[in-house]
């Protein structure tokens, strides 16, 4: 999708958004040569804040390859912000209900009409304590191996310092102005996958590869190396069960 065909309503988000992010943030954006100038392809974002999907979006808006990213449904019920995310074309995601695999085939769809789908893997803000990604769902991999459509990781830091997730006090930290940096890499090889049945174990394993390059990024970003075991909430939160239960009474 090239620039021209962006839109009314993508063009409308960014005269409102834009403004507020070029005052308030510097930038340091990196990888655009990656971002494919044709056809579809697939985005693999880190999730750190609530303000990300804005720093990204700017940085892919100015690429002129807008995205169709996956949000939770119920967003799409709030009056201004559901009239944005319908127009400028957003998918709903409807989890745990009889919709669920709408966004799957929108998803599809999308890219088979040559758009850019940005999926955050990570399913919600990431919850390891150093804000590294945590461990993927397998939705990116299962729509990337069904259409072989390119997969590019990319790696966001700085919303989190401005914008805390999960922070009860000190909500906006905007001062001193912080850079929001995003890093484009080149495309995920899953190649090895491609003649292989989507299973579960092929999905995971295409999954942890997807997240391998996302983290990659962050780790030139941060200039950190990350953990070599990433954070999975369902495992932590199993363990501090088990941890309460053995301390309870007996």
């Amino acid at each position: 999708m090239s620039r021209r065909r962006i839109g009314f309503w993508y063009r409308l988000a960014a005269v409102i958004a834009k403004p507020p992010l070029v005052i308030l943030f510097k930038r340091d954006w990196r990888g655009m040569e990656h971002i494919p100038a044709d056809g579809g392809f697939i985005t693999a974002v880190n999730h750190n804040s609530y303000l990300d999907p804005l720093s990204y979006g700017h940085f892919q808006y100015n690429t002129g390859r807008v995205p169709r990213l996956l949000a939770k449904a119920g967003l799409f019920k709030t009056p201004f912000v559901g009239m944005m995310l319908r127009g400028t074309g957003q998918i709903p995601v409807y989890r745990e209900t009889t919709n669920a695999l709408d966004a799957f085939r929108a998803a599809v769809d999308a890219i088979e009409r040559g758009e850019c789908v940005a999926f955050y893997p990570e399913g919600t803000l990431t919850r390891d304590p150093d804000m590294w990604p945590m461990a993927g769902k397998t939705g990116a991999a299962r729509v990337a191996l069904m259409t072989r459509a390119p997969v590019i990781p990319v790696a966001q830091w700085g919303a989190n310092l401005a914008v805390p997730p999960y922070a009860t006090e000190d909500k906006f930290r905007l001062f001193p102005r912080k850079t929001l940096q995003v890093q484009a890499g080149p495309p995920v090889d899953l190649s090895r996958f491609y003649d292989r049945e989507p299973t579960p174990d092929v999905l995971r394993e295409a999954t942890e590869v997807i997240m391998l390059a996302v983290t990659a990024q962050l780790e030139e970003v941060r200039g950190e190396k990350a953990p070599a075991e990433p954070y999975d909430h369902r495992k932590a939160r199993a363990q501090q069960r088990r941890k309460a239960e053995g301390e309870g009474p007996k």
